[in-house]
């Protein structure tokens, strides 16, 4: 079994004497082989300087070098270290709020720009792995599985509202036809999105960075982010070395260290969640468990997530740790939810077991904006990552060239502080966090 903890503090903020390696998690055993990319030492300069190798950098990046633009990009630890090399892998279409609770909160022009852009950031995925051939295990098809008809209700509400935004990919199941999807007794129900999906994350933002490399863009590992020296040419301070750039784009997420932007920083919580990867299982058990391959997911406020791996295990997640601190143990946390879903399962060995944290804004909707005419910032997608990163790391490019409607419509929502500020953000949190589950308990 492998178990992966977090860094120190101390590490994350770069004040460390040897280089972060990817966590050791099933991703990470199962990797595209890529080179170690040098550190940056000494003086460079880009047309863009981009914090953070993971999805939404990796996704500006990107676009502006195919722009023409010259990208650098520094990243702490390894491409894909953080939550974008050790999530669940599903592709979510949407944000982690409706449209109906953004139209209520918001107003119908953020509902109507916001939704139509909902379907975007999987499709740019599916076009980059079709199009540079990245072998990251791409497969159709997600669920979202509801245990009461409280929660039938909620999942058909919502495809309604979808609907008006494209989402004709929506499907309603019912207990009849949940068999098809996934064996378990827990649920009596969900609803199907063709357009969703699952995928080896690590896998994808490997060969998303040798495709910017090949785009002539730079990318320097082990090379965090201490200061940015604002003015008309920012310049980015790392341990053995400067970028001077014309535009600076932070994307470091859960992970950014506070001096880097702390305009910003209380904006987001970091959360931990935890995965866990079986021993490789019978293909034919796996086929009776999840018969349509499908990456699942549950609607509770603190869900489950599961899918089977391309070569046959079952990779499990769930839980959420508010503030970003480790469990003391993950297949002691994640186990019986394994059992629970799927009593077949029961007493079957880990290979892996790992946590990451990604970034929680309040309202739930990820943040993006301006520090400054040449600093702009994205972070918070608040459990929707591996689509809306690749979406809000386009409109940031398209924000450098001057398109700035799109980035508008977001960088326009107000970001709100956590109750409490930095102190208590974390105990209000879990105490929201126990009474929605508890909801999810009670089915109220």
């Amino acid at each position: 079994m492998s178990l992966a903890l977090f860094p120190t503090p101390a590490q994350c903020r770069g004040q460390r004497s040897q280089p972060l390696e990817h966590a050791p998690s099933y991703y990470a055993a199962t990797r595209t082989p890529a080179p170690e990319r040098p550190a940056l030492a000494g003086a460079a300069a880009a047309d863009v300087c981009v914090i953070g190798a993971g999805f939404t950098g990796l996704s500006a990046a990107l676009h502006l070098a195919e722009a023409g633009f010259s990208v650098a990009v520094l990243e702490a630890a390894r491409v894909g270290w953080g939550a974008s090399g050790r999530n669940g892998g599903q592709i979510v279409n949407g944000y982690s709020r409706s449209p109906e609770h953004i139209r209520a909160r918001y107003g119908a022009e953020a509902e109507r720009a916001l939704g139509a852009m909902s379907l975007e950031g999987a499709a740019i995925i599916r076009q980059r792995v079709a199009r540079h051939g990245i072998a990251c295990d791409l497969r159709d098809g997600g669920f979202v599985a509801a245990f009461t008809a409280k929660q039938m209700r909620e999942l058909e509400r919502e495809q309604r509202h979808w609907q008006r935004h494209g989402h004709q990919q929506l499907d309603m199941v019912d207990q009849a036809g949940l068999r098809g999807i996934v064996k378990s007794d827990r649920y009596i129900g969900g609803r199907l999105d063709r357009a969703g999906g699952h995928l080896h994350p690590l896998n994808l933002a490997l060969g998303e960075a040798r495709v910017l490399e090949e785009l002539g863009g730079v990318i320097y590992e082990n090379s965090p982010a201490l200061r940015i020296e604002a003015g008309p040419r920012p310049l980015v301070h790392t341990p053995r070395g400067t970028m001077a750039a014309r535009f600076v784009l932070v994307c470091g997420n859960a992970y950014l260290a506070r001096q880097v932007a702390p305009a910003i920083h209380d904006d987001i919580m970091p959360v931990s969640t935890q995965v866990i990867t079986t021993a490789p299982l019978p293909p034919d058990l796996l086929a009776e468990l999840l018969p349509a391959g499908y990456c699942v997911e549950d609607h509770n406020y603190i869900l489950d997530y599961y899918r089977r791996t391309a070569d046959n295990r079952l990779l499990y997640g769930g839980g959420s740790v508010y503030g970003g601190s480790d469990p003391a143990s993950v297949p002691a946390k994640i186990l019986p939810l394994v059992e629970k879903t799927f009593p077949e399962l029961r007493g079957v060995a880990v290979d892996y077991a790992w946590s990451g944290n990604f970034a929680l804004t309040l309202t739930r909707i990820p943040a993006i904006g301006r520090l400054s005419g040449s600093l702009y910032y994205s972070h918070g997608d608040s459990g929707h990552g591996v689509t809306t990163t690749h979406l809000l790391g386009k409109l940031l490019a398209e924000c450098i060239q001057g398109q700035a409607e799109r980035f508008d419509s977001f960088a326009a929502l107000p970001a709100l502080p956590f109750p409490g500020g930095h102190a208590l953000r974390v105990p209000f949190s879990m105490i929201g966090a126990w009474y929605y589950g508890l909801r999810d308990k009670l089915g109220v």
